[in-house]
């Protein structure tokens, strides 16, 4: 079977996309999933993501992390596929898509994609992290010095640790640079490594920052190792609503892969 496929990063977080709206991609095979996310083996991607027909949408999103599992939401990926969708006339400038956490809202204007997150009320605050679920589940700590950390060590240790275990967390690294700026690495589970950038990890980090009084700010920008991200959001009593990431989403490559 020979794929047409694209390559899109969002900030380095890189995906293999596939057009699937014909059904010809084999979603059960995990191996074909892994193997095309393969660095050295394969196109080499964060992720594989497929876009699909929906009844009521846009779109819909399916996401598979590298590891070749389908997995729970990724902004950075949704953000891509809006490109994406954008590429193929599939939508103008605004568009609406299904993906495993709900719908989501999105606009583009030249490679800048903003996307709607769903809302977030469940934040756990414990002595020296938060926790919460903004489509994926993620560890917000903030420390100092990020850069010195050794991500795939501690990144791990949280990760498998109690109380993730099986199911595990993202876990991001935070420091405050100022009130409206913070610096974040992200251990990304299902990739089981640092990634360039996660966008549910920095809408988790810019969340967490204004829950837990670190900032008061509702515009907050997000520095990665890939690039700068902003998050907006409002707050209604304990409920972050009308949250938006934001960011660059462009195309790579286009080619094809025989398998």
């Amino acid at each position: 079977m020979t794929y047409t496929f694209y390559k899109y990063q969002g900030t380095g977080n890189d995906f293999v996309i596939i057009d699937n709206r014909q059904e010809i991609f084999d979603k059960n095979n995990t191996e074909l999933v892994k193997q095309l996310c393969d660095r050295r083996f394969g196109i080499g991607a964060d992720g594989l993501i497929l876009l699909e027909n929906h009844d009521e949408a846009d779109f819909k999103m399916v996401y598979y992390n590298s590891d070749g599992n389908e997995s729970t939401m990724c902004g950075n990926g949704g953000r891509c596929l809006v490109a994406f969708a954008k590429e193929l006339d599939v939508i103008n400038n605004n568009a609406t898509f299904m993906a495993i956490d709900g719908l989501h809202h999105a606009s583009i204007e030249g490679d800048i994609v903003k996307l709607q997150m769903q809302n977030v009320s469940n934040i756990e605050t414990f002595g020296k992290h938060t926790f919460l679920d903004t489509g994926s589940p993620h560890h917000v700590e903030v420390r100092e010095d990020i850069d010195a950390i050794d991500i795939q060590k501690e990144g791990a240790s949280i990760r498998y640790g109690a109380p993730y275990n099986e199911e595990g967390a993202n876990v991001n690294f935070v420091e405050k640079i100022n009130d409206a700026v913070f610096a974040v690495r992200t251990y990304e589970r299902g990739v089981e490594g640092e990634t360039l950038s996660c966008g549910t990890g920095v809408t988790a980090v810019g969340i967490a920052m204004n829950a837990t009084g670190k900032t008061n700010q509702d515009l907050i920008t997000l520095k990665t190792k890939g690039g700068n991200l902003q998050v907006a959001f409002k707050q209604e009593g304990n409920t972050f609503k009308d949250v938006w990431l934001i960011g660059p989403a462009t195309m790579v490559y286009k080619g094809e892969i025989a398998w």
